[in-house]
Order: C-alpha cells, then sequence, then structure tokens
C-alpha cells in the first residue's frame, strides 16, 4: 500500500474526490467514533461538490487500498478507518497542523542498502523517505532536516524497513554552499510551485471569509475548509521545514501557509459544527 492516499497525492489540478473523502475521514470520523454511514458521507461530499456516483466509486477504491473498512452498524451501512490509515493520519496530525519554527542546521541522515533480491523493500523505502520529506544526496544516501528524525524512524519501524537502514545525526562541515547543497537535493522550484498553486486557488477564499464579521456554519464555511486542507496537506509532506536561509529568495512557502492557518482559524469550528448537524455526532466529552 502507498501513502498517495492518505497524503492528498503530489498531482496538480483538481482535487479528486477521494481525496476530499480521506480528509473527512481523517478529520471527523476519527473524532466521531471511527464510523460513517454512506448516506451521512454521500451528504457532506455534495455540500463539497462531490456527486453520489463519486463518493461511492472512490470509497471502492479506498476499500481495495486498505484505508477503509466496510461496516454496518445497527445495520446501517458505512465505513471505518482501517488501522493503518488511522496510524498515517496521526502521524500527519503533526505534519499538517504544525506550523515549524525556523530550524537549526542539524540534519538526520538515512544510509540504506537493500540486497538485490529484496527490491521491492528498496522502493519502498524511497517512497517512504520522499513521503517523509527527505532529499536526495545518492541512491542509498537521504537527508531531511534534524527535526523529522523521530518521524523517520517511527514510519520505518512501523513499514518494517528499519533492519535496511542506518540513521545519523549530521552537520554540514564542507565542501560546499549549503543553500546551493539543499537545491540539488530537493526540487524547490517543483515545491514552490505548488504553493504559488494553493495561494492562487484559496487566497480568494481566505479574504472573503476574512472580511465577514462572523462564520456561521454552512455548507460553503465546509466545502471552502476541506477543500482547502485537501490540498494543503500534501505539501508538508513534500515541504521538509528547511531553514528559512537556506530557501530561495521568491519562495511563496510562507505566504500559502499563512493563508491556510488563517483559514483554519476561521473556518475549522463552522465547518466542525456543520458537520456535526449533518450527521447528528457530537463532541466527545
Amino acid at each position: 500500500m502507498t501513502t498517495t492516499e492518505l497524503d492528498g497525492g503530489t498531482e496538480r489540478g483538481p482535487l479528486p474526490p477521494r481525496a476530499l473523502i480521506v480528509t473527512l475521514l481523517g478529520l471527523y470520523v476519527r473524532e466521531f467514533g471511527g464510523w460513517i454511514s454512506v448516506s451521512a458521507l454521500i451528504r457532506l461530499m455534495a455540500a463539497a461538490g462531490v456527486d453520489d456516483q463519486a463518493v461511492r466509486s472512490s470509497l471502492s477504491r479506498l476499500k481495495r487500498r486498505g484505508i477503509v473498512e466496510a461496516e454496518r452498524r445497527d445495520g446501517v451501512a458505512g465505513y471505518a478507518l482501517s488501522e493503518y490509515a488511522r496510524h498515517v493520519l496521526e502521524v500527519g496530525d503533526r505534519r499538517i497542523f504544525a506550523r515549524p519554527e525556523p530550524q537549526s542546521r542539524d540534519w538526520v541522515v538515512v544510509v540504506f542498502s537493500v540486497p538485490e533480491s529484496e527490491r521491492q523493500k528498496r522502493h519502498a523505502l524511497r517512497a517512504r523517505l520522499a513521503w517523509l520529506g527527505f532529499g536526495t544526496v545518492s541512491s542509498g544516501v537521504w537527508i531531511a532536516p534534524g527535526h523529522l528524525a523521530d518521524d523517520a524512524r517511527e514510519v520505518l519501524v512501523a513499514n518494517g524497513l528499519d533492519l535496511y537502514v542506518d540513521l545519523f545525526r549530521a552537520e554540514y562541515v564542507a565542501f560546499g554552499d549549503p543553500a546551493d547543497k539543499v537545491a540539488q537535493w530537493w526540487d524547490l522550484d517543483a515545491l514552490g510551485q505548488l504553493y504559488t498553486d494553493f495561494l492562487d486557488a484559496h487566497e480568494p477564499a481566505r479574504a472573503s471569509w476574512a472580511a465577514q464579521p462572523e462564520v456561521e456554519p454552512g455548507p460553503q464555511a465546509f466545502a471552502d475548509y476541506i477543500r482547502a486542507l485537501t490540498a494543503w496537506r500534501r505539501l508538508p509532506y513534500l515541504d521538509p521545514g528547511l531553514p528559512t536561509d537556506l530557501l530561495p529568495a521568491s519562495w511563496s512557502g510562507t505566504r500559502a501557509a499563512e493563508t491556510f492557518f488563517e483559514l483554519h482559524r476561521l473556518l475549522a469550528e463552522p465547518a466542525h459544527d456543520f458537520v456535526t448537524a449533518q450527521t447528528g455526532a457530537a463532541r466527545p466529552g
């Protein structure tokens, strides 16, 4: 299983319905007892502009990928998140909703060697490291800012890949400009363009909601929030959180983060209240 369905993917363009569904499941279903009926999911997705057929098709795909499990409760058809999906989403929470401070220049380095007879493990290892935000120094040497060490350890152990890996804490000493090296290890131009795309798509909504004296629960608040979060949640996985002074002068990531967290501040509560009203769920405790 890959994590692409859970992190929002890296493709540009319209958000696929399944990505919106995963966002909804991760945001609310974990809180509301881990299960949601098909009918409630269809109502909520309709508010986000996704039709019935697209919802059912997306659920089938997510079930095949092992992300959701069909489950009936009191005779009602519904879906629950798999244990694997719960774990990945919990790791993702720390990336998606955190606002990292400028980091010191310490690094975590992954050195790995996988026998040719287990090449599938090599592919899985590279996929997990890329998902965590690591950059590539060489084929068997990957690097990330030091604050990703704990996430790397947790994900590699959970996926049974730790047997092939050594993790090191490191400091860059010589022989080059660290900013130039960073530009070689990560594709910052592509990541910067994704941030610019996010701003183009969601800054107008931020400006519109910020101009209102109060945001009431309703389908538009829910739709704008879930779409912004779905678009945003792919970016912290791709962005390792590099020190600011190593980033290009034209870096759009800072403005994109400001836009997302302002939308989160404005819309998270009204969207939650709308979902609660649509599902009959209540906050725990």
